[in-house]
C-alpha cells in the first residue's frame, strides 16, 4: 500500500489537482465576487481570477508539481503564453456556448455557468499546456 501511495504521490497529476484546488478556492473567490457582488462585466471578472490565480499558480506548479529547477525567462514566457491561450479558448468556448444553450435563462445565471464551464475547460487545457510546453522535461 505504501508503494501504491509513493507512486501516486509522484504523479503530477495529483500534484496539479492539489494546486488546483488551491487555486480554484481563490481564483472562483475573486471571479464571482467580481462579477455578482461589485458587478464587473464577465471579461474583467474572468480575468481578474485568472490574472492573479495565475500568478500563485506559476510557483507552486513550478516548484511543487512539476518540480522544475530551471531558471530561465522561456518558462516565464511559455506560462503566460499556455495561460493566455487557455484562457482565450476556455472563456471564448464556454460564453457562447452557454448562452445558446441556456437561452431560456437569464444572463447572469448563463454566464455563471458559462464561467463555471470555461473553469473546467481550462484546468484540462492548462494541465496539458504546462505538463508538456511549460514545464517540459528536455531529453537529454
Amino acid at each position: 500500500m505504501k508503494r501504491y501511495w509513493d507512486r501516486l504521490w509522484q504523479s503530477s497529476l495529483v500534484r496539479f489537482g492539489l494546486v488546483g484546488v488551491l487555486n480554484t478556492v481563490v481564483g472562483t473567490t475573486i471571479m464571482f465576487v467580481l462579477y455578482n457582488k461589485l458587478h464587473c462585466t464577465y471579461w474583467q471578472s474572468s480575468f481578474a481570477n485568472y490574472f492573479f490565480g495565475s500568478i500563485l499558480s506559476f510557483f507552486l506548479n513550478k516548484y511543487f508539481t512539476f518540480r522544475s529547477k530551471k531558471r530561465s525567462w522561456g518558462e516565464v514566457v511559455r506560462f503566460v503564453i499556455n495561460i493566455a491561450v487557455c484562457y482565450l479558448l476556455a472563456y471564448g468556448i464556454s460564453k457562447p456556448l452557454m448562452l445558446h444553450l441556456l437561452s431560456g435563462q437569464s444572463q447572469q445565471f448563463r454566464e455563471n455557468v458559462a464561467m463555471l464551464f470555461g473553469m473546467v475547460l481550462f484546468v484540462a487545457l492548462n494541465y496539458i499546456g504546462q505538463r508538456f510546453f511549460t514545464f517540459r522535461k528536455e531529453n537529454s
